[in-house]
């Protein structure tokens, strides 16, 4: 069970004592991601220009099963509310299996890796760079999957310190092969953009061995059936696909509109693809913890939904927003104050005549990411909220919407027509991002969420009486 008995329900320290572990291990993964591109800068502004557009591309089609992957964070939250410690070792070994299969089609892509970039179209220097980094990363599916899996097995329980100590552990240790693999160290040899990929690959493989430690533990398995619990469970596994497979697609139609933002943006000069890869890794710093955050109020809201209470899931809620919402203001204060300072572990050992450009660029987009951060806050905490609780189907048809016609479309439109416009593309991305803040809040009040539920088969219900108060595309647009 939860382990906050000891705070006050709804209240501000028991979200802190699930939320700021979250936070902090999320932190960990974004500071992972500011140093591999920092070396990243370092060996070349092709090598910058590639990695965020290859790494993307990864994410989208790892994006479904992670989506899928970390929704039985829910399934482990209600069950566990509800007191049924059986169902929740039977959740996890489903989405174990799930894990496997999913990483085993991804891993397919890699050889098709350089048909793939020579498609897109991006310069070939870059699309070179971009096709090496993507052919690794696809070999990694399985460990990141399983990875989100054991993961969500912890989160759901509440036990978040866990997470962020297995975090800060594969972080370091990745972050010292990172600079071996990429710029080759004793008997290590340079490997450049596949050793960026590659000590991702290794990072998760490690977490994975130390979760699944963590998980076979006595003191665990005397209350979670962990060993008795692996059969596969139709039902169950069914379930995991209907509510956790709407999150997937709304995962991956989120990354999926950013991946062809992404390629838009590369069609033209590759310093504007550079500046843009580096203000999205920059905002990473204060938008990823933000997600550890929403994934602490997902808990919360799904454990009060497994207790059937769900005015404290409501109160746990609006204090994750206060919070989330503090934080990124703060965040945009440095990123219009102290842009020099974010910048500079990048230029540190780029050629300067090179980046000079990228720089001033990176400047002014990060002006961008301070309008919207706000409302960035606003849609991953109240997101969160209704997908803890089992409302995955409007954020699946929402985040469609928003993503291609706010953003991709405008951006697709306007270069077509009047040619590359670095600063527009940015525009419309800050006007998607407020949307969405703004949508995901109107949800959220209309209060529908507060009778669903991922148990229906304990309750007598079927899961499509979940999906009737979900919006057509239709309503949505309108």
């Amino acid at each position: 069970m939860l382990k906050t008995s000891t705070h006050r329900p709804g209240g501000y320290a028991e979200l802190l004592a699930i939320a700021l572990p979250m936070m902090m291990s999320s932190g960990t993964q974004s500071i992972m991601h500011v140093i591999d591109r920092m070396f990243v800068t370092w060996l070349s502004e092709d090598a910058l220009a590639a990695a965020l557009p290859a790494g993307i591309l990864y994410w989208s089609c790892l994006s479904f099963p992670f989506g899928v992957g970390s929704y039985v964070n829910t399934f482990v939250a209600q069950y566990d509310g509800a007191g049924k410690p059986e169902r929740v070792a039977t959740a996890v070994w489903q989405g174990l299996y799930f894990a496997v299969v999913a990483g085993l089609l991804l891993t397919l892509l890699s050889p098709w890796s350089e048909a793939i970039f020579d498609f897109i179209g991006h310069a070939p220097e870059v699309a070179k760079q971009e096709a090496i980094y993507f052919r690794w990363l696809c070999w990694g599916g399985i460990p990141a999957i399983m990875q989100t899996v054991l993961s969500a097995f912890f989160t759901g329980r509440g036990e978040t310190r866990t997470v962020l100590a297995v975090n800060i552990v594969c972080v370091a240790i990745n972050a010292v092969l990172d600079y071996a693999f990429i710029f080759g160290w004793g008997p290590i040899p340079r490997m450049e953009m596949a050793g960026a990929a590659l000590t991702d690959v290794i990072g998760s493989i490690l977490a994975v061995c130390i979760f699944l430690g963590l998980l076979f533990r006595p003191a665990l398995r005397r209350v979670y059936p962990i060993t008795t619990a692996w059969r596969f469970d139709r039902g169950l596994f069914r379930d995991l696909m209907w509510f956790g497979g709407a999150s997937g697609l709304q995962f991956f139609i989120d990354v999926a509109g950013f991946t062809a933002f992404m390629m838009i943006v590369g069609w033209s000069d590759p310093r504007d693809l550079a500046a843009t890869n580096l203000a999205f890794n920059l905002n990473t710093l204060a938008f990823i913890p933000v997600v550890g955050l929403g994934i602490a109020v997902s808990t919360l809201v799904g454990q009060r939904i497994g207790e059937k209470r769900p005015d404290l899931a409501e109160a746990s809620t609006w204090k994750g927003v206060i919070v989330g919402c503090g934080y990124m203001l703060a965040a945009a204060v440095i990123y219009v104050a102290l842009p020099h300072v974010l910048i500079l572990p990048y230029s540190a050992f780029a050629d300067p005549v090179e980046f000079a450009d990228t720089q001033q660029t990176v400047t002014v987009l990060l002006r961008f990411v301070a309008v919207y951060s706000f409302f960035d806050a606003m849609a991953i905490i109240f997101g969160s909220a209704i997908r803890g609780a089992g409302d995955t189907r409007f954020a699946m048809v929402f985040g469609f919407v928003t993503v291609w016609l706010m953003l991709v479309l405008p951006t697709f439109l306007t270069w077509y027509f009047w040619g590359p416009q670095l600063y527009w593309s940015w525009t419309y991305c800050a006007i998607y991002v407020v949307i969405l803040g703004f949508g995901y809040c109107a949800r959220f009040m209309n209060g529908s969420w507060r009778s669903m539920n991922v148990m229906h088969r304990e309750e007598g219900t079927a899961p499509e009486a979940m999906v009737t108060e979900s919006p057509t595309v239709a309503e949505v647009s309108a």
